[in-house]
């Protein structure tokens, strides 16, 4: 059994929840969209930024913390960016940290997108 977590990002037109609870694992994947769900400008670092914000916003929305979160998956479009990326997961999460994997892949679902985050958290 699952159970959709509501939060106030961006509804989507494509078939998904942004965040779903299912045997006490919270689900979800994280792209960098502003509350109107355009990418946001700016390039990785405000890409990463906003991608965190939305994971935060829709953890507290499940009642959770980033210390619930147990496993990130993060997807970037360039090697470069990585450094970045690590830079600001830092200021987000705490020691112990989230097991993670971390892909450079040829592109995202929306070709201007940097970074997306799929992650799991204990519920």
């Amino acid at each position: 059994m699952k159970q959709a977590v509501k939060t106030q990002l961006f509804p989507s037109k494509a078939p998904l929840e942004w965040a779903v609870i299912g045997n006490g694992t919270l689900y979800t994947a994280q792209i960098p969209i502003d509350a109107q769900g355009q990418v946001v400008p700016g390039g990785i670092e405000a890409q990463t930024r906003q991608t965190l914000d939305n994971l935060k916003h829709t953890l507290e929305c499940a009642g959770l913390g980033l210390d619930a979160v147990t496993q990130v998956l993060i997807y970037v479009t360039d090697r470069s960016y990585l450094a970045t990326v690590n830079a600001l997961y830092a200021e987000y999460f705490q020691a112990p940290y989230p097991n993670r994997a971390a892909m450079v892949i040829a592109g995202l679902a929306r070709e201007e997108m940097l970074v997306e985050l799929v992650v799991y958290a204990a519920a």
